[in-house]
Order: structure tokens, then sequence, then C-alpha cells
């Protein structure tokens, strides 16, 4: 699903398989390296990514799907702690053929090429999340 290489202490080259599911593999990651805070820099390509947008109107999600072959633009995000497990809060900025840029929070997204990601951990830090009912997102715990 992903290879890595440690390139100094808690800090991470990874490269997810071609085909494979980033934010799955990267959970797969955390959890094999018992990441629970950290920072995910990152680009690549995608054939497929679901993005989820909250309508503070209505505190509920809007999912939203798009296939077609997209690179990463950027990939950013941060891993915290929810329920003992690693948390992944990820955004995305992809670039379509015509040049023009969508994103959002990434739900999920199928690499078609390339993914290049740094993960740095942050070991000893205790950052959890908690799901606020007047926002309905889980924010940060501290």
């Amino acid at each position: 699903m992903y290879k890595y290489k440690e390139v100094k202490d808690n800090a991470f080259v990874l490269s997810i398989d071609n085909h494979a599911e980033v934010s799955s593999a990267l959970m797969e990651f955390c959890k094999e390296k018992g990441i629970l805070a950290g920072n995910i820099t990152g680009l690549g390509a995608v054939s497929e990514a679901t993005f989820r947008f909250l309508n503070p109107s209505t505190l509920k999600y809007v999912d939203k799907t798009f296939t077609e072959q997209m690179e990463i633009t950027n990939l950013t995000g941060n891993i915290s702690e929810k329920d003992g497990k690693p948390y992944l809060h990820l955004h995305i900025t992809a670039s379509r053929q015509d040049y023009t840029c969508i994103g959002g929070h990434l739900l999920s997204a199928y690499i078609n090429g390339a993914c290049e990601l740094y993960v740095e951990a942050f070991p000893g830090v205790k950052v959890g999340r908690y799901q606020d009912p007047e926002t309905g997102l889980n924010l940060y715990e501290f």
C-alpha cells in the first residue's frame, strides 16, 4: 500500500502505491508507526477523489466525487487522536486537465501515477478530538 523512509527522527517520506486509496494508506502508516499527532504535506496524481463540505446551516456533510485524472497540487493535513486511534484531517487541491482547480476536505482519493508525502510525527504530544455540537466539527481537544 505504501513505501517509506525515515529521513530524520520522527519524519518520513512516504510513497503511496499506484491505485491505492490515500486516506486508507495514511491511516495504516500512522497505525504502523504509532503516530497520534503530526503534520502531512504532499502532492501526486489521482483518478478519483471524493471531497467533503460541511454545510454550516444544516451541520451536515455533502460529499462529491470527481472521476477524472487530476494532479494533486497540494495535500495538507494533520494527525490527531480520536477514540484512541489516529484521526486524519486532510485537505486537497487538485488541478484538472483544463488547469482549473477544485479542492476541499479530502474523504478519499485513488492514486493514478504517484503520491509523495512528507509526514512529521510529534511524539509525546497529546492532541485529541471531540465532536462540537455547535459547529458539527471534530475539534482539537488539548
